[in-house]
């Protein structure tokens, strides 16, 4: 099983290629689950015309609609006309792929979110916005969430692991350093590009 974490988009100048590998080169024998990430969020935020937490277009959005073929327009108050743009150039395998984006997984004693939990919540009754946007709370706290939660969203040098939580984000954007963890055996383990 592959569980990708999430933030597909807006991290480079192929959004849509990623999203074309994502759908179209599953690993023979491996289950791919696909989390979402604030920035898939985002971007459907946009595209459905609710109100982002974040300018989208100006936080990685801008490179992904090029990656899609959409040029802006100088003038980025023209985002009705953006979004329109945007919306007809996504292909609707990549409309469908972004519906079945889901906010978490469990497997085994792990569980898997974007971003983390919010301590003092069970698991189960963990809220999409928390385990997409959440930081500090979960960060710093020692709490036993009653699994060990891998996540990314928040960059680090390398992967951080405490007792309660393993960080795995590296920053591939910009760092150059993709980060995977192998779970087997009771083992964890690292891959690195």
């Amino acid at each position: 099983m592959i569980v990708y974490l999430g933030d597909y988009v807006d991290r480079g100048p192929d959004s849509k290629g990623i999203i074309d590998l994502l759908i179209n080169a599953p690993l023979p024998g491996f289950e791919a689950i696909h989390l979402m990430g604030n920035h898939e969020l985002e971007m459907l935020q946009f595209v459905q015309g609710d109100a982002p937490r974040f300018d989208w277009l100006s936080y990685g959005g801008l490179e992904t609609l090029r990656s899609y073929g959409v040029e802006p327009p100088r003038k980025l108050a023209a985002r009705e006309h953006i979004r329109a743009t945007f919306t007809a150039a996504l292909p609707e395998a990549h409309r469908a792929f972004f519906r079945r984006l889901r906010h978490s997984h469990q497997e085994g004693d792990f569980f898997l979110a974007h971003a983390g939990i919010l301590p003092g919540i069970p698991l189960d009754e963990q809220k999409p916005d928390d385990l997409m946007w959440i930081r500090a709370p979960f960060l710093k706290s020692d709490a036993d969430f009653g699994k060990i939660v891998i996540h990314g969203h928040t960059i680090v040098e390398r992967p951080e692991i405490r007792h309660n939580r393993i960080g795995i984000d590296t920053g591939a954007f910009r760092s150059g350093r993709l980060t995977a963890i192998v779970l087997q055996d009771g083992n964890i383990d690292f891959l690195k590009t």
